[in-house]
This record gives C-alpha cells, sequence and structure tokens, in this order.
C-alpha cells in the first residue's frame, strides 16, 4: 500500500533540486523508497538503493563523497537516481548532499530519507538553500487509516462526502468507529496493520519507549527522566497552552531546558506548537503556544490510556487534537493558530487563508456544549473569520 506523497514524490524525479524525506520512525519511509525503486526498474530507469547501515557503504562515503560513484552503474546520458535511507548516519550529512548537488546534479539525483538527527542539525536549512525539495511525512491520515486497514468501501464513501457527491451515507455511522479506532491507537502502520487491541498497545509502547531513547541519543539530552516526564506532562496538556516557566518551575529544570526539549520534540514530529492569533495587542497579546501531539496513539501511550472515547474525561481534548490533525493535512501549519484574550475568551482555530480574511472553528465534544453567545465578541472584532462548531458526531467532522 502506498501513502499519499509517493506519486508527488515521484513526479518530483524529474526535479534538479534534491529530493529530502523527513518524519517520525517507522511511518514508512524505507518502504517509501523501495516502492520507488521498484517502479523506476520496472520502467528500465537507473536507480541504486544504499542502505547506510551497511557499515562498508557507510564508512566509504564518509571518506569521500565522490564514492558514492563506486556503488553506481556505469551509464552515459542518464541522470541515475540513488536512493539513501536514513541519511543522518553519515558523519556530515548536511556537506554530503551540498558537495553532490554542486558537482553532479546533472549525473545524479538524490532521494534521502533523513530522522530527527539530520533535521534538527541548523545548518540543513542553510547550507542545502535552493538545493533540496523537503517532504514531510507524518503517520497515516484517516483516508490512508482506511485503506491500510482494507476498508475501500468506507473509503470511497468518506471521499464521496469530502467532495460533496453525496451529503449522507449509510455507513456513517461505521466510519465513526473507525475514527475512534483512529483517535485511540493512532496512525502508524505497523500499529494499524495489527488487529488485536491488546498487540496495538504493546506495539505503541515499544515505539514510544525506542523513539524517546534514539531522540535523547540523537539531539545529546542528558537528562532522559525529566525529558520523558516533560513528555508525559504535555500527553496530559493538549490543546492547553505551554507555559514554560511553569514547566521549569515543576520540573526543577531552567527554562531553557525546557524550550531545548519543546524543539527536540517538535524536530522528531512528536508534537506541535501552534501559536496565538491577534490584532489587538493589548487585549489579546497572549504569547504561549499552544500544544498539539501528530499521533493520538503516541500521545494515548504516554499517558497509557485506551479507553473507549466517550467514557474518558480526556475526550474532548483528544477530539481537539483530532481536528488540529485534520486542519495540519490542509493547511501550512504556520496558519493555524488560536485565539485568547486578556479576559480568557477563546477560540480553539484561527485559519488565516488570505490577508485579514480566514475561518474560525471551536471544538467541542458533546454539541449541548456549544454556546454560540460566548463568542460574539470574537465575531465582532473578526466578521471575515467566520466561526462554525465542530462536535463528536456531526457530519462536518468527517469533511
Amino acid at each position: 500500500m502506498k501513502r499519499k506523497y509517493f506519486d508527488s514524490i515521484k513526479k518530483h524525479l524529474d526535479n534538479k533540486e534534491f529530493t529530502i524525506i523527513t518524519g517520525a520512525r517507522q511511518i514508512g519511509k524505507t518502504t517509501l523508497l523501495k516502492q520507488i525503486q521498484k517502479e523506476l526498474e520496472a520502467e528500465n530507469k537507473p536507480v541504486v538503493f544504499l542502505n547506510l547501515d551497511r557499515k562498508n557503504i557507510l564508512n566509504r562515503l564518509n571518506d569521500n563523497p565522490e564514492n558514492i560513484f563506486d556503488f553506481l552503474p556505469q551509464t552515459e546520458s542518464r541522470r541515475i537516481v540513488v536512493l539513501i535511507d536514513e541519511v543522518q548516519y553519515l558523519d556530515d550529512p548536511t556537506n554530503f548532499i551540498k558537495l553532490l548537488y554542486d558537482d553532479f546534479a546533472e549525473k545524479i539525483k538524490i532521494v534521502a530519507t533523513g530522522s530527527s538527527a539530520f533535521y534538527i542539525d541548523r545548518s540543513f536549512r542553510d547550507s542545502l538553500a535552493g538545493r533540496k525539495k523537503i517532504f514531510e511525512l507524518k503517520t497515516l491520515d484517516f483516508e490512508e487509516f482506511l485503506n491500510f486497514k482494507s476498508e475501500d468501501g468506507l473509503l470511497l464513501e468518506l471521499k464521496k462526502l469530502r467532495t460533496g457527491a453525496v451529503k449522507t451515507s449509510i455507513y456513517e455511522a461505521q466510519l465513526w468507529l473507525q475514527l475512534e479506532e483512529y483517535a485511540v491507537y493512532g496512525g502508524y502502520p505497523a500499529v494499524v496493520l495489527d488487529n488485536d487491541k491488546e498487540s496495538k498497545k504493546e506495539r505503541l509502547y515499544e515505539l514510544r519507549d525506542s523513539f524517546l531513547k534514539r531522540d535523547i541519543l540523537e539531539s545529546g539530552i542528558a537528562n532522559e527522566e525529566k525529558f520523558y516526564k516533560l513528555c508525559m506532562i504535555l500527553a496530559g496538556q493538549i490543546g492547553n497552552m505551554v507555559n514554560v516557566n511553569e514547566l521549569a518551575n515543576t520540573l526543577q529544570i531552567s527554562n531553557a531546558t525546557v524550550e531545548n526539549y519543546l524543539f527536540v520534540l517538535q524536530k522528531c514530529f512528536h508534537i506541535e506548537l501552534i501559536k496565538p492569533f491577534f490584532k489587538n495587542l493589548r487585549k489579546e497579546l497572549v504569547k504561549m503556544p499552544k500544544v498539539y501531539f501528530n499521533d493520538p496513539g503516541l500521545r494515548n501511550a504516554l499517558l497509557d490510556s485506551f479507553g473507549k472515547l466517550n467514557i474518558r474525561v480526556d475526550k474532548g481534548a483528544l477530539f481537539e487534537n483530532l481536528i488540529y490533525r485534520r486542519l495540519s493535512e490542509n493547511f501550512p501549519s504556520q496558519k493555524i493558530k488560536y485565539w485568547r484574550t486578556t479576559e480568557s475568551n477563546e477560540v480553539d482555530f484561527v485559519i488565516e487563508q488570505q490577508p485579514d480574511e480566514g475561518i474560525a472553528l471551536e471544538v467541542k465534544f458533546a454539541e449541548t456544549e456549544v454556546k454560540p453567545n460566548k463568542y460574539k465578541i470574537f465575531q465582532n472584532a473578526y466578521p471575515k473569520y467566520p466561526l462554525s462548531f465542530r462536535y463528536w458526531g456531526q457530519n462536518d467532522v468527517l469533511l
């Protein structure tokens, strides 16, 4: 089964820029490279897959980037696609890609996957400017989730609803059951493909522990216990503002250390911090971001919480996180913000689509919790940001 990004990544092979595929571990980056290799071979196009787990290859490329030609076929006219998995294993991956692009971009096209260690490298953005295009893969979205579960009929119904081909569907009850499973266990491919709930949990525990240990190792974090505690605290406050000073006091570490931990968690693709939206600085200046997890399954594993949605005390927060994930699939992350005044008036999501125009969403788990009069202040201040509401069971949520 192919990820949604497959076609756009394959299309980018014709571009001069090198292709960088980033994202959390265990989301299918290696599988995607192998699928590209298989298709190119079927089209009789020159392609080579380099696995940097093989020490002989890694050592040769560390000695000199130009040694890459030792592993490539001899072709006179056609550009060779070189697929490199886990490029961050190189001693200096940024310089490796820069040199090959500057000197050999007409001969080879690099398509490389890179984990957080590569992406955290601040020189990555500067040294490779104009030389690469980044494709950031997340865990499976809900459409991909249904595809991986071979729910072809439900996937077709979902697409009909989303395109407006139908207004309602007799399969909506089944779609909501699948969406609840997605909200509880998330979208890591191995977890989605496992049909046993206990086994799903064990896989998520394993992913949680291995991810955090690798993140700690690769990012040079000294205090493993504090880092893990911060992850658990953030998991318990999705949809809430992140107060760095308060977290530092709770964990007995410096503000700078908390900020570094948050930076690492973002660059490891575990969390997203969204900024406040404001026009009236005096009344609306709230600097703290709100936190969401990119995958609800990993979030729930941190809290060891896999209960049914309707009996959970955190069902509203988990639903809000689900709406954030859907928004992030349709809008750039920097465009997704929240609104809050110094008097604690708040709207969950504000998305600027045009200068001074956009949409706003307020998320409640139950329709009875929706109190439209509470939002008159926002609606009067921002008439060009029409406010709508989302609640569990509402048809619009599936869209």
